[in-house]
């Protein structure tokens, strides 16, 4: 008998991918509950965890921007084995990933496009001449001229 493919939407996805996305969820969860004037603005993005779940980067987004980044860098670096704690009690891995953060580089780039897009004076239109003549122009439609 032939082996039905399993069509589970779990499965569709490759592991890691599940486990990044397991991952990001924990560690933004949990960084909600820490209260840490540092991490108010905070967002995490995106989590790599690699395929033996030895190490994780956690990429992360704040509206302090560059100039906050020492500052976050440290307060995660110090609730790191919080973070990594609550990955183990609530994942179902074999091991819990060593974590490592990082500015998102993305989301300012995006950002720093958005804003020079922004700079970017609009083209100047020339008034529409072609509307206007047609207006005056010989054979152009009147108000009075349906009735032909």
């Amino acid at each position: 008998m032939a082996r039905r493919r399993h069509s589970g939407g779990a499965r569709e996805y490759p592991r890691t991918a599940r486990v990044n996305e397991l991952v990001r969820e924990i560690v933004a969860d949990e960084l909600e509950r820490i209260d840490d004037p540092r991490l108010e603005w905070v967002s995490v993005t995106a989590v790599e965890v690699t395929a033996e779940l030895s190490h994780g980067v956690v990429y992360f987004s704040s509206l302090a921007g560059p100039e906050g980044d020492a500052e976050i860098l440290a307060a995660l670096g110090e609730c790191r084995v919080r973070l990594q704690r609550a990955i183990g009690r609530q994942a179902r891995l074999r091991r819990t990933p060593e974590l490592t953060f990082r500015a998102d580089s993305g989301v300012r780039d995006g950002m720093r496009v958005e804003e020079l897009l922004r700079e970017i004076d609009p083209i100047p239109t020339a008034p529409d001449a072609a509307s206007d003549d047609l207006d005056g122009a010989p054979g152009a439609a009147s108000e009075g001229d349906d009735d032909r």
